[in-house]
């Protein structure tokens, strides 16, 4: 019978790709890192690592198992916070993963919110994308996230549930007032992550061309800094503008084109208190509610 800590283990061993640092992360001496792979190569009938000159690397049927493994420490880690949550939400801890502007918007007002009505509730944060996000969901790494769903999109499912907290209008940035995308056909833009670009892609062909992106960046600041040095144009949500808002550029609203912001949780429900509370306290910071 496979054990958390056989499992624990070879999570550790996974991450690190190093028996030695993974000796190191658990506090635990190389001997007994070893033997219990051992046990769990023993216990499993498979090899999960092969040695590759001084160091190791995981079996395809080491991968497997270290992922699974991976998703349920997180599980159990999110029952533990669960039933300390279902104790009247006097002490618990939720995590949490957005990207940068909602981070820098409504997760702030959330948290006051939090540690008005639940001062023994502990929200734990994470800076990440959407697709990165859901997965960290998905293995149970944490409670909710974050997410944003382009017009057109379909959401994710594969047991994910989500909360509609708001839509987050779309602007074009640029150095003119009153600006259009049509003005923009010949134009270097800054693109952004994998999700942006398709937005950004299908907003232009509608416009009836195909953006010439120059640079990168998933950095509000950066995005509206290179906009003022002249080095393109680009498009950012309301919640971006919200967070950080360079007076040196003009913001332009399109018309119709917005982004869903959404909370997602996973599994089945109901929610465990603590992360009831933090969705409350999110619908409250979108809504602008009590």
């Amino acid at each position: 019978m496979l054990s958390l800590v056989q499992l624990k283990v070879l999570a550790a061993v996974a991450r690190h790709g190093s028996v030695t640092d993974a000796a190191r992360e658990l506090r635990y001496s190389q001997p007994s890192v070893s033997h219990h792979l051992s046990r769990l190569e023993a216990a499993t009938g498979a090899q999960l690592l092969q040695r590759v000159g001084r160091g190791i690397r995981l079996t395809p049927e080491g991968r497997l198992l270290a992922d699974r493994a991976a998703e349920i420490l997180g599980r159990v880690d999110a029952a533990a916070t669960e039933l300390a949550a279902q104790v009247g939400l006097r002490t618990g801890r939720v995590r949490l993963a957005a990207n940068a502007s909602a981070l820098s918007t409504l997760v702030p007002k959330a948290a006051a919110t939090l540690a008005r009505d639940h001062p023994g509730l502990e929200l734990s944060l994470v800076d990440e994308h959407p697709v990165a996000a859901l997965d960290l969901l998905r293995r149970g790494d944490i409670d909710v996230a974050l997410v944003f769903q382009h017009a057109g999109s379909r959401l994710e499912d594969e047991g994910f549930r989500f909360r509609h907290l708001t839509d987050d209008p779309i602007h074009l940035i640029s150095r003119h007032p009153a600006d259009t995308l049509a003005n923009h056909r010949d134009s270097t833009w800054i693109g952004g992550c994998e999700r942006c670009r398709a937005e950004l892609d299908a907003l232009c062909a509608a416009a009836g061309f195909t953006p010439r992106v120059g640079s990168l960046s998933d950095d509000m600041v950066v995005v509206q800094s290179l906009v003022a040095a002249g080095l393109g144009v680009a498009t950012l949500p309301g919640l971006a503008l919200e967070a950080h808002r360079r007076p040196d550029i003009h913001a332009t609203e399109l018309p119709g084109v917005h982004r869903r912001i959404h909370a997602a949780t996973y599994g089945d429900p109901p929610d465990p208190p603590a992360v009831t509370a933090v969705l409350t306290a999110l619908t409250q910071a979108a809504t602008g509610g009590p």
